[in-house]
């Protein structure tokens, strides 16, 4: 039986944290990257002109629209819906971030018929574009912690989409 000797010792041990720092590294990174996929306009990129300001969007691998917000000064994450009538908040966000719960009302959903609450966003931040006093549904079963940004916002803006890039506009002046 052979002895190591401590400076051997000491090397594997070193070589061995080497390696699980390396393995900790390589995972942290690549869930930011993988996040980074799923919504790629953690920090939307917005331009100011003449009478308007505009944030500009890419698509996740999916091909959804997907940016990090504002609602009454809480962090959310929308996910753009032109085929929604209004604002969706699943109800475990709109109790986290305080919405008021309003008249109920019958949505039609793609799990069947249920029974939503009317709420209203005081102020709605996409990147630099601001909305203020925006109807929205505060809607039982919707998983996930995804708004859906429906047209009783986005009506109030312009919008184009052309090769993976989705531009909102929002016109500040007459």
């Amino acid at each position: 039986m052979t002895m190591q000797t401590p400076g051997r010792r000491l090397g594997r041990v070193m070589l061995v944290l080497a390696w699980g720092i390396g393995l900790l590294l390589a995972t942290h990174f690549f869930g930011l990257w993988e996040d980074r996929q799923h919504n790629p306009n953690r920090t939307p990129e917005s331009v100011q002109g003449d009478g308007y300001v505009e944030v500009r969007l890419a698509s996740s691998r999916q091909g959804h629209y997907l940016l990090d917000g504002l609602i009454d000064g809480h962090k959310v994450t929308f996910l753009l819906d032109t085929g929604a009538t209004q604002v969706a908040v699943p109800v475990r966000l709109a109790e986290r971030i305080g919405l008021a719960p309003g008249a109920p009302v019958t949505l039609s959903t793609a799990n069947g018929r249920v029974t939503g609450q009317r709420t209203q966003l005081q102020d709605l931040r996409l990147g630099d574009i601001r909305l203020i006093q925006v109807p929205a549904i505060i809607v039982p079963g919707m998983d996930g912690n995804e708004v859906l940004l429906g047209m009783s916002a986005l009506k109030q803006l312009e919008f184009t989409q052309r090769d993976g890039t989705l531009v909102l506009r929002q016109v500040t002046s007459p």
